[in-house]
């Protein structure tokens, strides 16, 4: 069996490492079934407003500057983000749900 450098050291990490307590990815969570309805890929601003309500923040839009880069709107629900190309969802991202979670780096502002 042939392994990459990298998966070897992870493997030999892991093996020092023995029973100790693993973080809580946020790409696990996401990756199960929602605790929460979310909006599905394709609705419009329209039908995620009227079945979800009003969002707690409308950000401001993204891109838009050349045809190839279309526009991107994001709403802030207490749960999830929604993202919308132009009217449309196009993918809604889970909020972490508990301190040891690990995600991403919060954007700088």
């Amino acid at each position: 069996m042939k392994h990459r450098p990298n998966t070897l050291i992870l493997l030999a990490l892991l093996a020092l490492c023995g029973g100790a307590q693993a973080d809580t990815l946020l790409v696990e969570r996401a990756q199960q079934k929602p605790a929460v309805a979310q909006p599905a890929r394709g609705l419009s601003m329209g039908e995620v407003e009227a079945r979800f309500g009003t969002p707690q923040e409308k950000l401001d839009p993204r891109g838009g500057q050349k045809r190839q880069w279309p526009t991107i709107n994001r709403w802030v629900y207490p749960d999830f983000i929604v993202y919308f190309e132009k009217n449309k969802v196009v993918d809604v991202v889970a909020h972490q749900a508990s301190p040891g979670e690990v995600g991403p780096k919060p954007p700088i502002r």
